[in-house]
Parts: C-alpha cells; structure tokens; sequence
C-alpha cells in the first residue's frame, strides 16, 4: 500500500539513521500508533489505524495555524 513505508525510506525522507527510526517505529508499535507487515526480509510501517491519522491531520493543521498567528504578530520590544 503506498501508504506504508520501509525503514530506509523513513530515514532516507528524515535524515535521521537507520537504527534510530527502528528504535523510535518500534516505541510507536508499542503503543500501537504504528502496525508493520513483513514481506520477505522487508517490514512496511504504517499508522495503526485511520484515527491516528486523523489526530496527526489536526495536530499539523493546529501547528500550521499556530506558526501563522505567531508570524503575524508585530515584533514587541522587550528591552
């Protein structure tokens, strides 16, 4: 499904190495926010279900709408 993803391609689209991705999809599996699936010697990753994506969905859109009130903002002086 294209909306899983191996371990080298969510280090190669982060930048963050190998072993550390695995350590942090195995913390996410454990609290069931990631499920994987074998195929051969590959695992897929991808979010558990469809309200894990949702709440990601909302926390971006929140963190969006967050970053654009705080640029538009005037400049304050403090000192």
């Amino acid at each position: 499904a294209s909306s899983e993803l191996c371990v080298c391609d969510l280090a190669a689209a982060t930048g963050i190495n190998r072993t550390t991705v695995s350590h942090q999809l195995r913390v996410l599996r454990e609290h069931r926010i990631v499920r994987r699936r074998r195929d051969g010697k590959v695992i897929y990753y991808a979010l558990d279900d469809s309200h894990v994506a949702t709440l990601l969905s909302m926390g971006a859109a929140h963190a969006a709408e967050a970053g654009a009130a705080a640029d538009a903002e005037p400049a304050r002086w403090t000192g």
